[in-house]
């Protein structure tokens, strides 16, 4: 058991490096870590992830705000939206949810499969966002151009699938800052890790209003060793190619996706 926790706190610096690179995949790798090799139940790691990856987002973006890579009207924008959905879905929905929603035979379809199997769609739609070449505006000067409808419908989107499964969302809200907002790249990534901060912890806070007994030691040592991992990225996203690495980590995403389902279905 302490050597799958070790391996735990290690694969947790890799989930702080994959955000301090591409500013997204945190969560992606977080709660798969936490329920496959920490057995951590399904629900409470979601839980966990939006603080885990809420704590290093939010040290990531103050280290992108330090270097004016961060928007922070475009904070406000899509944030707000995304912050309100993401609490009330953790405080009023998630725990609402039926413990089982239906039985074939003798097999039980379980609130933990239902939120495992939402996760591995979500981390298949990551993988094709990842996987597919970025359309980012080149000129770093050119204005942006608010699509205010859609930025806030995309923040609404994005608030409630963070409150389902844990996952920040940087995926969503890259590309969505890129193409909406007409946002160079790099200011995109500043900016979004300090959304994904903003509605992550936010969104951990509605679940210190439930009943879960929640496991502050391996919570807190699992944080700092993905803030680790974040300045580790962030040094390593000033050596590397960040397209090729994004696409590398894109069907590294897309097996764990299919992994999950067979794991929950079929294994």
């Amino acid at each position: 058991m302490e050597s799958t926790f070790i391996l735990g706190y290690f694969l947790a610096i890799i989930v702080g490096i994959s955000l301090g690179l591409i500013g997204s995949g945190g969560s992606i790798l977080t709660v798969p870590i936490l329920v496959y090799i920490m057995a951590v139940e399904p629900v409470l790691a979601t839980a966990y992830s939006l603080f885990i990856v809420g704590s290093t987002a939010l040290v990531g973006g103050i280290k992108s705000a330090l270097l004016k890579k961060v928007d922070f009207k475009t904070v406000l924008i899509f944030g707000i939206p995304s912050i309100a959905a993401v609490y009330l879905t953790r405080a009023f929905i998630v725990p609402h949810l039926p413990e089982v929603f239906f039985t074939i035979g003798t097999f039980e379809f379980t609130k933990s499969i239902a939120l495992m199997l939402l996760f591995a769609i979500v981390m298949i739609m990551a993988s094709i966002s990842m996987i597919k070449p970025s359309k980012a505006v080149e000129d770093e000067n050119s204005p942006m151009k608010y699509n205010f409808p859609l930025i806030l419908l995309e923040g609404l989107l994005v608030g409630v699938l963070t409150g389902l499964v844990g996952a920040g969302g940087g995926f969503l809200i890259i590309p969505a800052l890129v193409l909406l907002a007409k946002m160079p790249m790099k200011l995109a990534v500043g900016t979004s890790l300090f959304i994904i901060a903003a509605k992550s912890l936010i969104g951990f806070l509605g679940d210190l209003k439930g009943n879960q007994t929640i496991d502050w030691s391996l919570l807190l040592i699992f944080t700092f060793a993905s803030i680790i991992g974040i300045f580790i990225g962030i040094y390593l996203s000033k050596k590397i190619h960040g397209a090729k690495l994004k696409t590398g980590f894109g069907w590294f995403v897309l097996l764990m996706g299919i992994y999950i389902i067979l794991k929950e279905l079929v294994l």
